[in-house]
């Protein structure tokens, strides 16, 4: 049940995806803001043109000497913006985010499971909210190219950002290098086969149980997705970390994904939770500059 499990037509299903995101034009615009600035870095905004037509909205950290090396920091589950930190950001890198919903660069607010989007459109694998979502992680690592101050890229976050790291790695080979910290939808069969206390994943549960069929069709739209499967695909140096009393992304799920990484991988097991680690800081910061 830890173990890869890609349904047959994994890869038409990822080639399709790519070519609607590759579709995408590089339409994006930046402008000046006196909020967020950091001291080793200029903060702009950027918002670019992503999936079905939405305009999305971000941030972009410029380190004070350009280029540098740069990477994509996916945020973490919900509808808030991730803000330009000291995990978001990174001395001597350029680093760019945005918000998946639509809301502002810098917008936060405190997840609700009313407001939970985990399983929207979940019936069916081309209709979850994650396939376009992972889209436009594809269309934004174009945009990040297209910055003249930033150089090689990565990709990087934190449980949903930590997984959707290594997807987008998995499909874009603008990405050089993966820094997948507690990565989250990984093992789903296994995750799922549990009883299911916890939001946000308990969204799935909920709603499943109001269709026919409902876990059925729930796990057949998530093996198209589950970090899992997705670590198969990847082929560049993947850092991964997990947290030994993490609840939310099991540790042993975790190691599953390492395992399915056929590239150049590290493990590191923090004696932590689902949380941030300071030692993540620096871990990802050596990662993402030497292993490239």
């Amino acid at each position: 049940m830890l173990s890869q499990y890609l349904p047959e037509d994994f890869v038409a299903f990822w080639e399709e995806a790519t070519a609607e995101a590759d579709g995408i034009s590089v339409d994006f615009e930046r402008r000046k803001t006196t909020m967020q600035n950091l001291p080793e870095h200029e903060v702009e905004l950027i918002d670019f043109l992503g999936m079905l037509g939405a305009r999305l909205h971000g941030w972009i950290a410029i380190p004070r000497e350009n280029p540098a090396p740069g990477f994509l920091w996916i945020p973490a589950y919900g509808h808030e913006s991730h803000l330009p930190n000291e995990h978001s950001t990174r001395l001597g890198m350029a680093s760019m985010s945005f918000n998946f919903h639509g809301h502002g660069a810098f917008h936060q607010e405190e997840y609700r499971p009313a407001r939970g989007y985990f399983a929207q459109g979940i019936e069916d694998p081309r209709t979850w909210i994650f396939r376009s979502m992972a889209q436009n992680c594809l269309v934004a690592m174009r945009v990040l190219q297209a910055q003249p101050e930033a150089g090689d890229l990565s990709a990087a976050g934190l449980s949903q950002g930590g997984g959707m790291a290594i997807w987008t790695a998995a499909h874009s080979p603008l990405v050089k290098n993966v820094v997948a910290d507690l990565p989250f939808l990984s093992a789903m069969r296994y995750t799922l086969g549990k009883e299911l206390y916890r939001y946000p994943l308990k969204e799935v549960a909920d709603f499943a149980a109001t269709i026919p069929s409902g876990m059925e069709r729930v796990l057949r739209s998530v093996s198209y997705f589950d970090t899992v499967n997705q670590a198969t695909r990847l082929k560049v140096p993947t850092l991964v970390s997990l947290g030994k009393k993490d609840p939310a992304v099991r540790a042993d799920t975790v190691r599953a994904v390492y395992e399915a990484i056929p590239s150049q991988k590290k493990l590191i097991e923090y004696d932590t939770g689902h949380d941030w680690n300071p030692a993540m800081i620096d871990a990802d910061l050596d990662w993402m500059l030497t292993e490239v």
